[in-house]
């Protein structure tokens, strides 16, 4: 396949996996490990990442004008600190878990395992608790609690950063666009950092060899696929639930884990 193909069907995966609840690492992941696509390194991977995360600022632009022309405003300051105390504490776990030189599996068992489990998850909450839900607002509580809950995404390839996070919300009383609207724009500052920590580290070791027009193609790729994803999401959830993302995850993670015996 040429390198370009592959650049854009990585591009898009990563658009529509990033922000739904069924873990970008993970897909991006098995499309290597099950040969369909080329594998590439850490910095192609940060990079497109980086893309999908960026179009999220257009999903949410009048809480971003909020957040940034506002920003002394009490509701917006304390929205603020909520994000920044979630940063801090996913960061600190995110470097605490490098210097343990922890590298997330790359076998398909374990991501197949994590997407049969948030799936089940997901069904079992959104049939229990999902419709019970009435917070509006991010308390401290729910946002410390995402904060660490990020850190499952880093720990579980197939957990799923915003799985995790939204799970962790709906447990907590939050209604389901707040709780996609704070551990999306969560995600910018947290993967940004952790991309760019990344990528310093691979310059010091000097082992970055991309060709950056395919890396230009897929981040690009993966900016506007993000966007249409983020976007058909937040309507959708205004009427449905999670729960087909349940459902998907655990067929997935069946299938998965019936190649694996097989």
């Amino acid at each position: 396949m040429p390198d370009w193909l592959t650049s854009i069907l990585l591009g898009i995966i990563e658009g529509i996996t990033e922000f739904l609840p069924i873990s970008s690492t993970g897909h991006l992941l098995l499309t290597q490990q099950l040969g369909w696509l080329k594998p590439q390194s850490d910095t192609f991977i940060i990079a497109i990442q980086s893309g999908a995360v960026l179009a999220v600022l257009f999903n949410f632009t009048d809480r971003v004008k909020q957040l940034t022309l506002r920003w002394r405003e009490p509701a917006a300051r304390d929205y603020l600190a909520k994000l920044l105390v979630a940063f801090v504490i996913t960061g600190a776990g995110g470097l605490s878990i490098d210097a343990l030189g922890f590298e997330l599996p790359k076998e398909v068992f374990p991501v197949a395992v994590a997407l049969l489990a948030g799936g089940v998850l997901f069904v079992v909450v959104e049939k229990k608790i999902g419709d019970r839900a009435r917070l509006e607002e991010v308390t401290w509580a729910i946002a410390i609690a995402i904060g660490f809950g990020q850190l499952l995404a880093a720990v579980f390839p197939g957990a799923s950063r915003s799985g995790a996070t939204i799970l962790i919300a709906l447990l907590m009383g939050l209604r389901r666009v707040p709780a996609i609207e704070f551990t999306f724009l969560l995600g910018v500052p947290t993967l940004l950092a952790a991309g760019a920590y990344k990528v310093i580290k691979a310059l010091r070791a000097g082992s970055v060899t991309e060709e950056w027009g395919q890396l230009a193609l897929a981040t690009g790729v993966s900016a506007v696929t993000a966007f249409v994803s983020v976007r058909w999401l937040l309507r959708y959830i205004e009427t449905h639930t999670f729960v087909i993302f349940g459902w998907y995850r655990i067929a997935l993670g069946l299938a998965l884990l019936a190649m694996v015996a097989w």
